[in-house]
């Protein structure tokens, strides 16, 4: 996770009853402290606003957790706001048990007072959680929302790479660099495909050697392939892992057809998996919107992600097949065949992945899309990945979808969302919905 400054800020009045305040403060803090390293918790509560304002001088936050610890009237937030723009969670504890006696916290109003100012600065977002600091629901929320700031974070360091252009007909992954880093924060960097085959066939036999053994250490099948083309997918995967790390690249698109079997007579499937496996997300078509998803679902979850078209639905199981022609991470290979090696379906030259990918309780389906009119939207679907063997020659993951898959399809299709999609291992929609709030895109579930 990246370093990011979640700043804790409890604010209230001393009119009220500050031994139960107190026991909530230190119940919070202890919960930060559970959470996150990053936590920067104030000595004590935020009783006026001067006292605020003193605190808010001590940090440069990417994240506030903006707690009513009793009521506090709309200046406190007022204060908060003209200071920071960075996303907010507005945090109202519960009240202690009604006894007919005295309102002891009454922070649910302070919320309503806090949440009316924030959104008064130009319709701003913000995230919102009710409850105590021992409650589950409380933990998952902020934790989800501080593991979205992190991502945001990171997205800001994340220097990209587009290998080649998209094909004729694959325009929807062709990314403008000023387009990535306004909405983003991510910095974008192109090459022809042409300079790293010409990379590749520059290496001897000394510098491809040691790509190769990794090759066969991590796949089933290479020598089956004619030696030739192991041998230039050993130096093209040493062309592309120099590139990546002279660039600091974090995430990359590629070209792949027809360029790789015409000009270099052997395909780039099995390098682009290789590298995603090494943890730098790479997508194929040369769709930098498929790489990007890719990178948020390796970051959120410390695992490879799959990357493939939407090509069968089965109406009785309720599920999609998700399939491309010989790109997938050989982590993600089902454990009892291993990450088989073949050839293309349709060029019929490897070496290429072929493989079904492994069952997963939880799995996020995730794209990063455009509508018509340019502006970015998240499509987000939870489902399972199922133990199922390849589907198609080439690589292959079934998804079991929550909602029924024949309704998913067909509202995605008519919606006009991209043919690419971003399988997740992991269930990590709320972090990304919560990311797609604090970048102001408009989030999809289906």
């Amino acid at each position: 996770m990246s370093h990011v400054q979640v700043v804790y800020v409890p604010i209230g009045v001393p009119t009220f009853h500050l031994e139960s305040a107190q026991k909530e403060f230190e119940d919070s803090v202890r919960l930060l402290s559970s959470i996150t390293e990053e936590a920067v918790c104030p000595e004590h509560m935020l009783l006026s606003v001067d006292e605020l304002s003193e605190f808010l001088d001590t940090v440069n936050p990417d994240l506030i957790l903006l707690q009513n610890s009793t009521f506090a009237n709309s200046a406190y937030a007022c204060e908060v706001l003209r200071r920071f723009t960075c996303p907010i969670l507005l945090w109202t504890l519960r009240e202690p048990e009604a006894d007919g006696g005295r309102l002891k916290l009454n922070s649910l109003t302070g919320a309503y007072s806090a949440g009316n100012v924030i959104r008064s600065f130009g319709e701003r977002h913000f995230e919102y959680v009710f409850g105590s600091p021992g409650e589950d629901k409380v933990r998952e929320k902020i934790s989800a929302v501080i593991r979205a700031a992190s991502l945001k974070a990171a997205l800001r360091e994340l220097h990209m790479a587009s290998v080649g252009h998209t094909p004729q007909g694959f325009g929807f992954g062709r990314a403008m660099d000023s387009d990535l880093l306004k909405v983003f924060g991510v910095r974008l960097e192109s090459i022809e495909a042409r300079e790293l085959i010409d990379r590749a066939r520059e290496y001897g036999e000394e510098e491809w050697e040691a790509p190769i053994r990794e090759m066969e250490e991590q796949t089933v099948g290479l020598c089956g392939i004619p030696a030739q083309n192991g041998q230039n997918a050993a130096r093209l995967y040493r062309a592309y892992r120099e590139y990546v790390t002279e660039h600091r690249i974090g995430a990359l698109s590629s070209r792949c057809w027809p360029d790789f079997f015409t000009a270099y007579k052997t395909p780039v499937c099995a390098v682009l998996s290789m590298l995603n496996d090494m943890g730098v997300a790479a997508s194929c078509e040369a769709d930098t919107y498929g790489a990007l998803p890719m990178y948020m679902g390796m970051y959120l979850t410390g695992r490879a992600v799959f990357f493939g078209d939407p090509v069968a639905l089965n109406e009785e199981e309720s599920t999609i097949t998700f399939w491309h022609c010989g790109m997938a991470p050989c982590s993600l290979a089902d454990p009892s065949a291993g990450a088989q090696i073949g050839v293309h379906p349709n060029r019929k030259i490897g070496p290429v992945m072929d493989f079904g990918c492994r069952s997963w309780k939880d799995v996020t389906v995730f794209r990063v899309g455009r509508k018509g009119d340019g502006s970015f939207r998240f499509f987000l679907l939870g489902g399972e990945a199922l133990d199922k063997p390849k589907q198609y020659q080439g690589t292959s993951v079934v998804v079991r979808t929550e909602k029924p898959s024949r309704t998913v399809v067909e509202k995605s299709v008519t919606d006009g969302w991209e043919p690419h999609f971003a399988v997740i291992y992991g269930d990590v929609r709320k972090e990304l919905e919560y990311l797609g709030h604090m970048l102001g895109i408009e989030v999809c579930p289906y």
